[in-house]
């Protein structure tokens, strides 16, 4: 099949046969054509050219009801629940027939299918209320109302924890069980030869190769099919293994930061509210120097975002000092906060760190106004300028500074977010999560984007839900348990010891 945007071909006769009953993985780097592919399959696009058939049923595609009469189900990436609706209220949105309901006749409608899928939830809680894997639990419930026979699960794994993720494919193997097919849109390898039977591989809108049998297939083999012979050859054998999971990484060698140097980062006895992102901290001293990458290990909603926000300005602290090179910024606001080099890749960046619906220049220009003083002359066709420049030297692929941000991939996002918060003027970055959700290229760019901040002096903090990548990339490890600093680690890492502190048996 063949899917065009305007001038821009998204899939280029891409064909496969998928069996029935099994687990098929599809993957590709940020930009590949999966999303597209997945959407074809589930009836939101309509391809230009081929044939599409379900279970021996021609679909001309372009129509979600055909789709959905054949059997298929879409859970995207970005989760489609009303976040004030409860558990019962959302399975029952969407679903075949109307009428009149009482609240408590839809919990004691869904309950018994949400029991029957493990899906540990109470049909009356809100989906607000909800942990992000149970919620994405929530979604494929509703997926299956229908009795699916084939269910696309498009990057289901990037808002997971490893814990999460593996909940996450306990049910897809039940699913499997019964007879579903599922298609799962991976990024990470070895995720794809733990979970899948069979993997495709798009490049560039292209099949390169597939269905392959998983069993067949190595690690090494799997990367050099995603981003090219020389791609892989120009991974070092530490980022080699913390991106396929080929091996254990411990990060034997370790970067020296500058000794004497003054902090870049001080924090002493930060205690904070409790606040709407999690717990409050408690105590927590942390010194980060300049030329030194800080890893954040812990299971996720134990202070880490907490953490960044307190250094952001955005958390109330109870007590303690923060401090930014020499200038005291306990009580300062973010914008005094970045004059004194503070910059912050958040969490989530199609929410937190860009608008989608806002131009990339606009996106971009933010840098740019928050430096600037009150009633200052903006130049909008300067900062264009700028941006343009910024963008090209970090090989964002776009086609004009005007276009939205939300018709980039996840890896050029990522992108336009680096070129404005690496900028020279850098001292302290915080990188929240900065490889969530990207492709083995994507990740690699944006370690090595790290490791030259390092070595222009920068101190980093980074945070992450992935041990091989910050036992890759960090010069020291921390671990937060319930807003506390509770271990700190040096190279070469212990994985058993670093998961013993993460999960409290190590006090």
């Amino acid at each position: 099949m063949t899917v065009r945007y305007g001038p821009v071909v998204a899939l280029c006769g891409v064909g496969a046969v998928f069996e029935r009953g099994m687990i098929h993985a599809v993957v590709g780097q940020n930009g590949a054509g999966k999303t597209t592919f997945a959407r074809v399959l589930a009836g939101l696009v309509r391809p230009a050219s081929g044939e599409l058939a379900i279970d021996g049923r021609s679909l001309p595609g372009g129509n979600v009801n055909d789709a959905r009469m054949a059997g298929v189900e879409l859970v995207h990436q970005s989760f489609a629940l009303p976040p004030s609706f409860t558990v019962a209220e959302a399975m029952q949105f969407g679903a075949a027939g109307g009428g009149m309901f009482s609240r408590s006749r839809l919990e004691k409608r869904w309950q018994p299918h949400l029991d029957a899928l493990d899906v540990k939830v109470q049909a009356r809680q809100r989906i607000r209320d909800l942990p992000v894997e149970t919620q994405q639990g929530v979604e494929i419930a509703r997926a299956l109302v229908s009795d699916a026979k084939l269910l696309i699960l498009d990057e289901p794994t990037a808002v997971l924890s490893p814990e999460g993720a593996e909940k996450l494919f306990e049910r897809v193997r039940r699913l499997k069980e019964r007879g579903v097919t599922v298609i799962l849109i991976l990024h990470k390898i070895r995720e794809v030869l733990a979970i899948a039977d069979t993997v495709t591989v798009l490049r560039g809108g292209r099949l390169v190769d597939g269905p392959l049998a998983c069993a067949g297939i190595d690690a090494d083999r799997l990367a050099e099919l995603i981003i090219g012979p020389a791609g892989a050859r120009a991974l070092n054998s530490e980022d080699k293994a913390a991106l396929t999971g080929a091996a254990a990484v411990t990060h034997a060698g370790q970067h020296d930061a500058p000794a004497g140097a003054t902090p870049i980062l001080r924090m002493r006895a930060v205690s904070t509210r409790p606040d709407p992102e999690g717990p409050a901290l408690e105590k927590v001293d942390l010194d980060i120097r300049p030329g030194e990458i800080i890893g954040v290990a812990g299971v996720e909603g134990n202070g880490q975002r907490t953490l960044v926000r307190a250094i952001s300005a955005l958390a109330d602290l109870v007590e303690g000092e923060i401090a930014i090179g020499d200038s005291d910024v306990t009580r300062a606001p973010l914008a005094a906060r970045r004059a004194a080099g503070l910059r912050v890749i958040p969490f989530e960046r199609n929410v937190e760190g860009l608008s989608l619906t806002s131009s990339l220049w606009e996106n971009w220009s933010a840098r740019s106004l928050l430096q600037m003083p009150l009633l200052s002359a903006i130049s909008p066709v300067a900062i264009r300028r700028e941006c343009d420049t910024a963008l090209k030297q970090w090989d964002v692929r776009y086609s004009e500074v005007g276009q939205r941000a939300g018709s980039l991939s996840g890896g050029n996002a990522q992108k336009v977010i680096l070129s404005r918060e690496m900028d020279e003027s850098a001292r302290l970055i915080l990188a929240a999560q900065p490889t969530r959700g990207l492709d083995i290229g994507a990740t690699s760019f944006v370690w090595e984007s790290m490791r030259s901040a390092r070595s222009r002096g920068c101190g980093l903090l980074f945070i992450s839900s992935d041990l091989d990548e910050i036992f890759d990339i960090s010069d020291r490890v921390i671990v937060m348990l319930s807003g506390r600093i509770v271990a700190q680690f040096r190279p070469p890492y212990d994985i058993t010891a670093v998961g013993a502190a993460m999960t409290g048996v190590l006090r």
